[in-house]
């Protein structure tokens, strides 16, 4: 009977020896990769506020008159072309639109680009100083500091001239922006090659409306931030600027719609793992349960889904590892 039991324990011990040599795979959360259409998209936050200078500043406004400032405009004014913009000894000082600032006096009988400037602003044809001129400016001259010229109507942004305050040829009077709307992206440079000028958006206000616009220009400078991201503007233009309202300086999430593909290998986002060396990886299950490192190479990302193309060792229907939630 001893010797049954003995052969018993021995029967039972060798039946538990697999299980104790080779303990099983844990359970990990797995993503199926999947084949189908992928829609790129960078979805990041944004500045919604008017256009200024190409890279971005706001257009300086500067004074050639000589006296005392005794009216201003305010933050906000819009000022059409043509118009009066501020007074010095009470005397009007006009906005002009066009690109090149004036750099002489112009009387009855003055010819040239700068002329032609002030008659298209006063709705006269020509070049030349004429008595249409005289007629549409009430006057027969036109002395330096009494008109600044700017590329086109402006919103004022900023008034750093103090009324009662001396005026002085060449001083700052503040700085203005365009009225056009538009909205500013600091894109992360890495997301660069993606985006393309005309690549359409769709940009959420802060009271949740979504209006529609495109890339209009992309910043030529990089910016290294203090956080050691660097970042390349990005301007949208609105398709309906009237829809964004007279919001200035307002945050908006924007997301842009880089490219299409179709018939793509997609796995999440999550699933990637860095690779000493460099580059990226997923992990596969494999079908015993166990697991493998696979090298990829990235495509389109889709931010907005959380997808990434890839193209490797994979085919459809492949578990890949992604962290559990």
């Amino acid at each position: 009977m001893r010797a049954a039991r003995a052969g018993l324990l021995v029967l039972v011990l060798a039946g538990c020896s697999p299980a104790a040599s080779g303990a099983p795979e844990p359970v990990v959360a797995t993503a199926a990769v999947q084949q189908g259409a992928l829609s790129g998209q960078i979805t990041q936050s944004g500045t919604l506020s008017y256009a200024g200078q190409a890279d971005g500043s706001d257009y300086p406004i500067v004074n050639q008159a000589g006296g005392m400032y005794t009216k201003l405009p305010v933050a906000g004014q819009v000022v059409a072309c043509g118009k009066v913009v501020y007074w010095v000894d009470d005397d009007p000082v006009l906005l002009l639109c066009g690109s090149r600032p004036f750099y002489r006096d112009l009387y009855s009988g003055s010819e040239g680009w700068d002329v032609a400037l002030l008659n298209r602003n006063l709705g006269v044809a020509g070049d030349e100083f004429t008595s249409a001129t005289a007629d549409a400016l009430d006057s027969w001259s036109l002395k330096l500091g009494e008109a600044i010229v700017l590329p086109g109507p402006v919103r004022i942004a900023a008034v750093s001239a103090q009324l009662g305050g001396p005026a002085r040829p060449g001083s700052p009077l503040g700085t203005a922006v365009s009225t056009r709307r538009e909205v500013v992206v600091q894109l992360n440079a890495s997301q660069q090659a993606q985006v393309k000028v005309g690549n359409r958006a769709q940009i959420t206000l802060p009271d949740n409306r979504v209006v529609v616009g495109k890339v209009g220009r992309i910043g030529a400078v990089a910016v290294e931030n203090r956080d050691g991201t660097t970042t390349v503007p990005v301007y949208l233009t609105l398709d309906k600027p009237a829809a964004a309202g007279k919001l200035d300086a307002a945050p908006v999430r924007v997301r842009i719609i880089t490219a299409g593909v179709k018939n793509a290998l997609i796995v999440p986002v999550t699933a990637l793992i860095g690779q000493g060396g460099g580059g990226f990886a997923v992990e596969r299950v494999r079908a015993d349960g166990g697991r493998e490192t696979v090298p990829v190479k990235l495509g389109l990302f889709d931010d907005s889904a959380g997808m990434v193309q890839v193209t490797g060792a994979l085919t459809i229907g492949d578990r890949v590892v992604v962290p559990s939630s």
